[in-house]
């Protein structure tokens, strides 16, 4: 072999040798953070009592109750049990809507609100059975469809 073509040769392995480190150094594109779902926000008692009051049929309730007892009874949102019911390993304040008259409260429905989310169930009385709200809703639509 010519000193040429050994110069040739070394220069060509040494360009491929520093092309190799430098392709070694290069850092890998970084990863995607994962981003994980913020927590839902704490919900506290008083909250979870003013969300019931706002909903159209609480507001219903309470008005048909003001206006049938010409102002002396009233509806409002009770805690009937303070420690919270755990259902599917999530904590749930435990609420009633009741008619308040002087000499006596009348339950109307009873309400589990999630202590962290949106989530509001409706407790059946009778079964003890719970269901979402717009299951609720849909039951109290067929109900009163059918008085109609």
């Amino acid at each position: 072999m010519s000193t040429l073509s050994a110069r040739l040769l070394g220069a060509t392995v040494l360009a491929l040798c520093s092309l190799a480190a430098c392709k070694r150094e290069e850092t890998p594109p970084p990863k995607p953070a994962v981003v994980e779902a913020p927590a839902a926000p704490a919900r506290t008692r008083d909250q979870a009592i003013a969300q019931l009051m706002a909903l159209p049929e609480v507001k219903a309730w309470s008005e048909q109750i003001e206006k049938a007892s010409h102002g002396k009874a009233h509806g409002a949102v009770i805690e009937y049990d303070a420690a919270p019911q755990m259902v599917e390993g999530k904590p749930y304040y435990q609420l009633s809507f009741v008619e308040n008259n002087k000499d006596r409260i009348h339950r109307r429905a009873n309400f589990l609100v999630a202590k962290n989310g949106d989530d509001i169930l409706v407790e059946d009385d009778a079964s003890g059975a719970v269901e979402s709200l717009s299951e609720w809703r849909r039951n109290i639509q067929r109900v009163e469809l059918k008085s109609n």
